[in-house]
């Protein structure tokens, strides 16, 4: 994991990551987009950043795909557990191609959220 200095080729790293029931983390995409992570309640929550993002604290407003991923079967205290289903994560994320579907990802995660409350039941 890293990137290799000599042939300036970028691969899957993730940087940092935060163990435990609210993890969360950040890194770079095979493709040297930058990306973070973080764990709420049992759903994992990834946005990708677009490639030409130079702020280290990127907004909303520049998320280009986004993905969620349960995590009821993950040991979130073991860190590779995490970077392997964050890396699946990434691998399925879904493009935003406009304004109008940041907006809905709002929404559908207040429905994920909601029928994990009914899952549980």
């Amino acid at each position: 994991m890293g990137v290799d200095v000599e042939s300036e080729e970028a691969h899957f790293v993730v940087e940092e990551v935060n163990a435990g029931t609210h993890a969360n983390g950040f890194g770079h995409t095979d493709d040297g987009r930058a990306f973070a992570f973080r764990v709420h309640r049992s759903t994992l929550y990834v946005e990708i950043y677009r490639a030409d993002v130079r702020s280290p604290v990127p907004d909303r407003s520049e998320v280009e795909a986004v993905s969620e991923h349960s995590v009821t079967e993950i040991d979130l205290t073991d860190e590779r557990s995490i970077i392997g289903v964050v890396r699946d994560a990434v691998a399925h994320a879904q493009q935003l191609s406009d304004a109008s579907q940041r907006d809905t990802t709002a929404v559908r995660a207040f429905f994920n959220r909601v029928n994990s409350v009914l899952e549980g039941f």
